[in-house]
């Protein structure tokens, strides 16, 4: 992948785009994406703010944390500057077309579903059915 054709890709899936030097800015459906690039560092990543952290309970950000194992697939939450962003990071050379679409897509649902099902698709990996199995392991482990 080159800056050209992610800018290009993102061109085709956003409403509106500006760029300035390795930073893409655009929207899908009124929510803003940010493209942030480096080709010399080879990485790349498409991130959303969401909500500032003082709005937030802490049952949200321990729900948040759950879903980076179980729901939030290519993509995390995550907590920078006081703000919680959906974010998707990538080797920018090894990018196919696809990774950038399907990208996109995760990051804006993602952000969408943000203190609901906190999902960036509709796949969920389940959680343990025997939680008290995973309990008793956890409790059994060697706490440092």
């Amino acid at each position: 992948m080159t800056p050209e054709r992610l800018e290009e890709l993102i061109r085709q899936e956003a409403d509106s785009v500006q760029t300035q030097n390795n930073m893409i800015q655009f929207k899908v459906n009124q929510s803003v994406l940010l493209c942030i690039y480096d080709a010399n560092a080879n990485r790349m990543r498409i991130i959303s703010p969401i909500v500032e952290r003082s709005a937030l309970e802490e049952k949200d950000l321990l729900n948040a944390l759950v879903a980076n194992f179980h729901s939030a697939l290519d993509v995390r939450y995550a907590l920078s500057d006081e703000i919680i962003w959906s974010v998707y990071t990538h080797p920018l050379q090894q990018l196919s077309d696809a990774q950038v679409v399907d990208a996109i897509q995760q990051v804006y649902a993602a952000a969408l579903t943000f203190g609901n099902t906190f999902s960036s698709t509709g796949m969920i990996f389940p959680r343990s059915v025997n939680s008290r199995r995973i309990k008793k392991e956890r409790d059994s482990v060697r706490k440092f």
